[in-house]
C-alpha cells in the first residue's frame, strides 16, 4: 500500500471479498488514505472515478461475482471520460483451485469479461519485490491511456492483515439523539402545476455561481436540459452509468473537500441505485449537496412511470445520516437548500416536478472526455485561486 500511496493512490471504495481483507484492513487503518465501504462494485468504481476527477488515484477492490455491477460505469464512465480507476479483482471460482458452486462460472470468465470490457490486466503480485514493476506498468498504462487496469487476485496473494479495531477509521456516524427530521414544504400540486425540470435547473444554476463549486448532473433529460440552460467548466454532464451520479460526486467531494459538490439526480437514477444514499450518509460531509428532481417517470425513454410516487427519498436521506433534508413540490425548497447554514453532514431535497422536457432539446456539442479535462482544469484553477488567497 505504500508503494500505492507514493504514487498516488488516495481514495479506496470497495465490497469484501476473503481474498481482499488484508488490503482492506490496511486500507481502513492507514490514516493517509481514505476506505470507501460502498454498497455495490459500480458504485465503488465511481466513487474512484469521482477521486481521479478530484486529482487523486482511485482504486476499486471487488470479488469477480460483483464485476457484473461495475459493468455500467466500467462501460460508459471509465472507458467514455477516460477516468484511470485501478481495479483489484479477486479471482473465486479459479479453474485452477475450484471453489464454491456461485462462483463456478464468473471464475473462467473473470479475465474474458475484462477482455471484453477493453480493461488490461495481470494477476496481483504476490512477492514483495513484483509489487513496484507491478504498479509501474499499471501506472503507465492508465497515464498514456487514461483508462482503467486490472489487477486479478488468486487465493493467498496478500499475506494476512488482522483489523485493529483501535484507531481503525470508521465512517462518519450521526451524533445520538440528532434532529435529522424531513422538512417538507407544500405538497399535493397536480402534476402538471410542479416546476418544470428546466425551472429547477435554472435555479441550481443560479445558485452555483460562487468559486469552488461543482455541479454534476445524472445522464439523460437532466443532463441535456442542464446544457441547454448554462454550459459552464464547472458541469459535468453523465451521459450513461445511471445511477452513479452520487458516488462519482461522494468521491471528488472527499478527495477535495474545498468543493462544494452539487449532484443533481433524477427519480429512476436514485431508484437504480438508492444503496449509496447510505454510504453518502455514512462518509459525505456538508460540502455534498444532493437534489432529486422526481417526475416519477422515466422521461427520456417514453415516459414509463418509476415507483417513486410512494417513496420519500428524503426520508431515507435522512435516516441514512444527511445532515438536512427536504422534500416538497415547491421550487423554494431549492432556495432553502442552499441558504441553509452548514449541516452536520451532506444535504439532500427531493423536489416533485412535471413530466415532459422541451422540444428540440440539444445534446451537449462538447464531448464526455472534454467536458471532463474542462472540469479538472476548472478544479485545478479554483484550487491555485484558492493557494493564492
Amino acid at each position: 500500500m505504500e508503494s500505492a500511496r507514493q504514487r498516488g493512490f488516495g481514495l479506496y471504495a470497495g465490497v469484501p471479498c476473503s481474498y481482499l481483507e488484508p488490503l482492506i484492513n490496511r486500507a481502513i487503518e492507514d490514516r493517509q488514505v481514505r476506505y470507501v465501504s460502498s454498497a455495490n462494485e459500480g458504485d465503488a468504481v465511481a466513487a474512484a472515478a469521482g477521486a481521479c476527477l478530484g486529482g487523486e488515484g482511485g482504486v476499486a477492490m471487488m470479488q469477480n461475482s460483483g464485476l457484473g455491477n461495475a459493468v455500467s460505469p466500467l462501460a460508459s464512465l471509465t472507458w467514455v471520460f477516460r477516468f484511470p480507476v485501478l481495479l483489484i479483482v479477486t479471482l473465486r471460482g479459479d479453474p485452477e483451485i475450484g471453489d464454491e458452486p456461485q462462483h463456478r462460472l464468473m471464475g473462467p470468465i473473470t479475465t474474458t469479461l475484462l477482455d471484453a470490457l477493453r480493461v488490461p490486466w495481470e494477476l496481483f503480485p504476490t512477492e514483495p519485490e513484483a509489487v513496484e514493476p507491478a504498479l509501474a506498468r499499471a501506472c503507465d498504462h492508465m497515464e498514456s491511456e487514461r483508462r482503467p487496469y486490472a489487477f486479478v487476485m488468486r487465493k493467498g496473494s496478500v499475506a494476512p492483515y488482522e483489523l485493529g479495531r483501535e484507531g481503525a477509521a470508521r465512517p462518519r456516524r450521526p451524533a445520538p439523539g440528532s434532529d435529522r427530521a424531513v422538512r417538507r414544504y407544500a405538497g399535493g400540486k397536480a402534476p402538471d402545476r410542479r416546476p418544470s425540470r428546466a425551472e429547477a435547473l435554472e435555479r441550481i444554476v443560479q445558485a452555483t455561481t460562487g468559486p469552488g463549486t461543482v455541479v454534476i448532473a445524472t445522464t439523460g433529460y437532466t443532463g441535456r436540459e442542464l446544457y441547454a440552460v448554462a454550459d459552464r467548466p464547472n458541469h459535468l454532464y453523465m451521459v450513461g452509468s445511471m445511477g452513479c451520479a452520487s458516488s462519482l460526486g461522494l468521491g471528488l467531494a472527499l478527495t477535495r473537500a474545498d468543493l462544494r459538490v452539487v449532484v443533481v439526480d433524477g427519480d429512476g437514477a436514485a431508484l437504480m441505485r438508492m444503496g449509496n444514499l447510505a454510504t453518502v450518509g455514512a462518509y459525505g460531509a456538508a460540502n455534498f449537496t444532493h437534489i432529486v428532481l422526481d417526475n416519477e417517470v422515466h422521461d427520456s425513454t417514453g415516459g414509463q412511470e418509476t415507483v417513486s410516487d410512494a417513496v420519500s427519498f428524503a426520508g431515507i436521506a435522512s435516516a441514512c445520516g444527511y445532515g438536512l433534508a427536504l422534500e416538497g413540490d415547491d421550487i423554494s425548497i431549492l432556495d432553502e437548500l442552499f441558504a441553509a447554514r452548514e449541516a452536520a453532514g451532506p444535504r439532500f431535497a427531493q423536489l416533485k416536478i412535471k413530466p415532459g422536457t422541451r422540444q428540440g432539446l440539444p445534446r451537449p456539442s462538447v464531448t464526455p472526455e472534454q467536458v471532463k479535462e474542462r472540469l479538472m482544469a476548472h478544479i485545478r484553477s479554483e484550487n491555485s485561486a484558492s493557494r493564492a488567497s
